[in-house]
This record gives C-alpha cells, structure tokens and sequence, in this order.
C-alpha cells in the first residue's frame, strides 16, 4: 500500500470516527434509568463525570414546559430529545402527540434513518401550530414504530 493510499485510508477513518452521534458511548447503567422515557431538552443531553452524575444533570435538564415563538401569528416550538427505547430493532419512528389524555392525535413528525440496534435516539424537532398543535394545551408525546409500539414517551405543555 503507498504512503497516499495509507494516508487516504487513515484520514477516512478519522472522519467516519468524527461523524459518529455524540452520545454513542452513554452507558446502560444511563440507559436503564430512563428506559422507555423520551427526555425532552432545550439544548443537546447533558453528560457528566460518572453514571451519577450524568443521571442527575438528565434529570436537571428534562423539560415538562416549552416556551414557543411566534412568528407570523403561528407559535413554534424547537426542542432537543433523547428517546431512550423501551425496544430497538426500527429503522423509522413517528413521534406522535396527543392530547386530551392520549387520545386524540394532534399532530406528528416521520424520524427516518434510526439505528435498528441503538437503544438511543437523539434528534430535534420543530414543530408549529400549522401543524396541528395548540399554545397552552398538555401534549403526550408517543415514539410509535411501523407496527404502533410504543418505544418512548413523556408528557409536554406547549406555552
């Protein structure tokens, strides 16, 4: 093998290393503790020095409340989210919210390219009122599979 050939080969892996999620290495202790539970955040997920640690500061950071923005006489909100899957093996999950207790869809977002194997989503979202949601109502948030299994879930006010 040249000395570019090797070069190109070490410089390729060093960027798919780069590209790899940010939480990648979240332990299962972490995990286990918030299995099935989708932590919604307004920035990325806080990481700590142990298990502990980054327990409590996930904790600290789950938001119960959003604050939207208007813009144009339509509220939107913009919110970062862990999905700690109760079961893997999806490649596409819809992130539905509903309302009045569960039951009345109000609006959902499609997530493609999920990692089958990762018991870890991140992501984030923006969503409006043009898409079915309303300022002031409380909002269950349901990870839905292909086959309607609930992976995930939490509980959101939009304000």
């Amino acid at each position: 093998m040249s000395a570019r050939t090797m070069s190109a080969a070490v410089f390729a892996v060093a960027l798919a290393a780069a590209a790899q999620p940010v939480f990648a290495d979240v332990s299962r202790t972490v995990i286990s503790a918030f299995h099935g539970q989708l932590v919604v955040t307004k920035d990325d997920l806080p990481e700590g020095k142990n298990d502990k640690d980054t327990i409590a500061k996930i904790k600290a950071a789950k938001v119960t409340t959003l604050e939207g923005e208007t813009r144009d006489d339509v509220t939107y909100w913009h919110f970062s989210y862990a999905a700690f899957l109760s079961k893997t093996g999806a490649q596409k999950l819809k992130m539905e919210f509903y309302k009045d207790n569960g039951k009345q869809l109000s609006a959902d977002k499609t997530l493609d390219g999920v990692d089958p194997k990762s018991s870890l989503l991140t992501g984030e979202i923006s969503i409006n009122e043009d898409e079915g949601l309303a300022k002031g109502k409380t909002y269950t948030i349901k990870l839905v599979t292909e086959r309607d299994a609930v992976v995930a879930s939490a509980t959101l006010t939009m304000k």
